[in-house]
């Protein structure tokens, strides 16, 4: 499993022992974000560097003058480019909203990380208008994945450079979003936690929609307790992060989300499943066809696809080439979707979900790779044929809880030092807070020595 580095409760432990303060913890990130061999030109859209200089000293004196302080406070994060922050434009990653004014307030989100004492250091690069989970940006780069560099692989997407400032340690923790996996694609093909919620926990005020059917807001982080302690301030859930101590009863759905596996993935996710029930853990296999009507929604198109044809089809028809050419043909392909098929797609959507929690209802979670192929290299995507086959399987096992409105982590699950692989974790719907403790109890597991 990929070890930990630069964590919140890390950078608070150091704080509070006066081995550093927040302006210089911010300062190294800001650092890390311009070095001219890094990742950074490709992570961020704009770094807000005098600002967060700034927010860091006014954090480090409150610090000094109060006994409590959030722990958030003086910390960094990064903010995806479709998320409202006052003042600065919000272009999605494309070039098609390239000269969209500034915002006129924050997002909830935003509003709410500030209010915690988070140092905003940049808004970060994505794939075009959130509407693929492979992560490349043909018009402001991609952000390559840590595991490889050499290769330089894909981070995933569409959060992609949410991962890699908190992989580059140029944020100790991202805000992304996630409406077939965008969140959680990313932190599994790069070695992170990702955590997506419920819908209705988190407001999307004032973040820029896909699907308003699937949208959700969610960090990215090293350890799940991160993306515990971010989640609880952007539901504003005050509902503590506990351990949860008995005997786990998961189940899968692998007849589906072990489908066209790779080697690595499929090995990784049997040894994980190995570890588990050596531990005492109860894995059991859900009859098949949980998600039966997913190959037909998909034929028919989806919700994203639909959504988005209808916000933003008249500029790419007017201004095709500012859009990567994969990307306008999905969203194109939503003025093909009739109302027929929109109610189609509802009636699965509903089959799914009644199905699915009556399924979970007497497991704790469902486990399955978050994704299951490792990142291929950002090369061979040029080809159609390839990025098309990759972006279809990349998303087809995290969209599965956007559908159903379920609460999904995906954490580490492979040994450091190798190709990332990711476990995902699905629960009831609005059990987000109990899911996590579930994924810190089997983070654990993981990262305990092994005989």
């Amino acid at each position: 499993m990929q070890q930990r580095n630069w964590t919140i409760e890390q950078l608070n432990a150091g704080i509070a022992a006066g081995k550093t303060n927040c302006a210089e913890v911010v300062e190294t990130a800001l650092a890390r974000a311009k070095r001219t061999n890094g990742e950074g030109r490709w992570t961020f859209r704009l770094l807000r560097a005098d600002a967060a200089r700034n927010e860091a000293v006014e954090e480090d004196l409150l610090r000094s003058a109060e006994s409590v302080v959030s722990p958030l406070a003086g910390l960094p994060l990064s903010i995806k480019d479709n998320i409202d922050i006052a003042g600065e434009p919000t272009r999605g990653g494309t070039k098609l909203l390239e000269e969209s004014p500034p915002a006129q307030a924050d997002a909830v989100v935003v509003a709410r990380l500030k209010a915690a004492g988070a140092v905003i250091v940049g808004r970060t690069n994505m794939s075009e208008l959130a509407f693929s989970g492979i992560g490349t940006n043909r018009f402001y780069g991609t952000p390559a994945n840590p595991w490889d560099r050499e290769t330089r692989r894909i981070p995933g997407g569409s959060s992609s450079g949410a991962a890699i400032s908190v992989t580059d340690d140029m944020a100790v923790a991202a805000i992304g979003t996630d409406t077939g996996g965008s969140v959680r694609i990313p932190a599994a093909l790069s070695g992170l936690a990702g955590f997506k919620p419920t819908q209705a926990r988190i407001p999307r005020d004032g973040v820029l929609a896909l699907s308003t059917l699937l949208d959700t807001v969610g960090p990215l982080g090293r350890s799940v307790a991160d993306c515990a302690l971010i989640d609880g301030i952007l539901a504003d859930d005050a509902t503590p992060f506990g351990t949860f101590a008995r005997p786990l009863r998961l189940c899968t759905a692998d007849d589906l989300m072990l489908r066209d596996a790779d080697e690595t993935v499929s090995s990784v996710y049997a040894r994980t499943k190995r570890i588990l029930q050596n531990a005492g853990v109860q894995i059991e296999a859900l009859p098949p066809g949980l998600f039966k009507e997913m190959p037909e929604y998909v034929e028919r198109g989806s919700f994203s696809s639909e959504e988005a044809w209808a916000r933003f089809g008249e500029q790419i028809l007017a201004r095709p080439q500012d859009i990567d050419a994969r990307i306008a043909e999905r969203i194109v392909r939503g003025r093909t979707i009739t109302a027929a098929d929109h109610a189609a797609n509802l009636r699965a959507l509903n089959a799914m979900r009644e199905r699915f929690e009556r399924a979970i209802s007497v497991y704790d979670a469902l486990i399955a790779p978050t994704v299951p192929i490792i990142a291929p290299p950002i090369a061979d995507m040029e080809d159609d044929g390839k990025f098309r086959r990759a972006n279809a399987l990349i998303l087809r096992n995290p969209m599965v809880a956007n559908l159903v409105d379920s609460p999904s982590l995906s954490l580490p699950c492979h040994d450091f030092g190798s190709a990332p692989v990711g476990l995902m974790l699905i629960g009831a719907r609005m059990s987000d807070r109990r899911l996590l403790a579930i994924g810190g109890a089997i983070e654990t597991l993981l990262m305990a020595p092994r005989l």
